[in-house]
């Protein structure tokens, strides 16, 4: 499951100063942590995700879970009334919730934990690379806005705000597209569990 926090700081820097444009970048800051779960058997440790694992709504827990938030650094140039973004740099502040066994496992039980995880790692790591690709997007949008008639710059600001804006509901769009095939009836998700709580 994921869930989306997206802010974008306008933390702006008017550089009349500046002599050379700056190249926009991304910056990925990941952070990974766990929660423990105890359980004998696969249906055991669902059983203990479902009470657990992260929230997923009001009412609703998540087997692992992925966020993040984007901090947007802007530079401008002004010269005269002219207006111009010379650097849009992104940080996304990428975090990871997964469950972690800490009641010991018979080896079967280990076995199928260890493809269950993977599939649950990939599930993540998948919404981790749409956002990625978002913030990359975004960053490549901004590109070339610049204002003649914008003394203060806020024209600029504001279309950078409004293109970046764009693509996050472009990316959302993916995000939620992903968690739909994901998730649904006989998904990978569902098949996903199934396999792990089956005795063999």
């Amino acid at each position: 499951m994921r869930s989306i926090a997206v802010r974008t700081m306008l933390a702006a820097v008017v550089g009349a100063c500046l002599t050379a444009p700056v190249h926009a970048g991304v910056k990925v800051v990941t952070r990974t942590q766990t929660y423990p779960i105890v359980g004998g058997t696969g249906q055991a440790l669902v059983d203990a995700m479902d009470r657990n694992g992260p929230r997923q709504g009001f009412m609703t827990r998540a087997i692992a879970q992925t966020t993040y938030t984007v901090d947007w650094r802007f530079e401008v140039r002004s010269t005269g009334k002219m207006c111009r973004l010379t650097a849009a740099d992104g940080t996304l502040n990428l975090a990871y919730m997964f469950p972690r066994v800490t009641s010991p496992m018979p080896a079967s039980l280990a076995a199928r934990w260890k493809r269950f995880f993977a599939g649950v790692r990939k599930h993540e790591h998948t919404h981790g690379r749409i956002a990625r690709a978002m913030v990359s997007a975004a960053s490549k949008a901004t590109r070339g806005i610049a204002f003649d008639d914008d003394l203060a710059c806020q024209r600029t600001r504001r279309e950078a705000k409004r293109r970046i804006d764009a693509v996050y509901r472009t990316y959302e769009a993916r995000q939620v597209a992903f968690d739909k095939r994901e998730h649904g009836d006989g998904g990978p998700v569902e098949r996903l569990v199934a396999a792990f709580v089956r005795e063999r």
